[in-house]
């Protein structure tokens, strides 16, 4: 996913992980490699987890010298980010800095900053490119699949959900986006195709109560959502979400 030596160095952290469907880490579903008709144990049955991994030493040397990107609140890197700290800190063994920022990246924490669809940032902390939506997609598979494993509850309806944000955020169209996210686990790619074609009935939906609207007379959005009876908020949030399409086309 993101860059640390190169683009691939994050990749590889996130997407080998996120090529196993959410569902395949559910109670009761089969497992791959666990022979035919194996299910995976309840969580209560699961072996104990084992100890975290110790932080890199560096890891708390980096969020001394740049706490925007390292600190509490983590942010994704900008591509290059290996190379601008090296720059910067002309002293560092490379291996250990690489090392490093790969457990960075790997972490829940700096995966769900990713998978919030936030900008990259340089080492001050100012974004300075956008996070590619196949980066950001990526980042919430895997995000979903470790929660997944944790609990009994079934996440792939708060999944989809959260694909349907992506792609209304990612301004693509939906066969460049499906396009973009495709990956080789079966089960996933099928969970994407149910969100876009649930964001794009919303998305009909959306727009025909814009065309509904304007053609009211009304001025207010709360007057027209109580005339017919409808939720003054949520008619609000579809009135927003059509106009906001209605301006990335243009």
């Amino acid at each position: 996913m993101t860059e640390i030596v190169s683009e691939s160095q994050e990749q590889k952290a996130t997407q080998a992980a996120s090529q196993h469907s959410v569902q395949d880490s559910q109670p009761g579903s089969r497992s791959r490699r666990g022979g035919r008709g194996r299910q995976n144990p309840a969580p209560a049955a699961k072996a104990a987890p084992q100890a975290a991994r110790p932080q890199h030493p560096l890891l708390e040397q980096l969020a001394q010298w740049h706490p925007a990107l390292f600190g509490e609140q983590l942010l994704p890197f900008k591509r290059g980010i290996f190379e601008d700290l090296l720059a910067a800190h002309p002293e560092l063994d490379k291996d250990a800095l690489k090392s490093a920022l790969q457990q960075h990246t790997r972490s829940g924490r700096y995966l769900a900053a990713m998978a919030s669809g936030q900008q990259r940032h340089d080492l001050s902390g100012q974004p300075v490119e956008a996070t590619l939506p196949e980066h950001v997609h990526h980042a919430l598979i895997e995000v979903f699949r470790r929660r997944q494993q944790r609990t009994q509850e079934d996440l792939t309806p708060k999944l989809r959900n959260r694909i349907v944000v992506a792609y209304e955020a990612s301004g693509l169209t939906r066969e460049d986006y499906a396009e973009r996210v495709q990956g080789r686990d079966e089960k996933t790619n099928a969970l994407v195709a149910d969100a876009l074609a649930e964001a794009d009935a919303r998305a009909a939906k959306d727009e025909a109560l814009l065309r509904s609207f304007e053609l009211s007379g009304q001025t207010s959005e709360q007057e027209f959502a109580e005339m017919y009876g409808m939720n003054p908020r949520q008619v609000a949030q579809q009135l927003e979400r059509a106009r906001r399409r209605q301006q990335n086309i243009q």
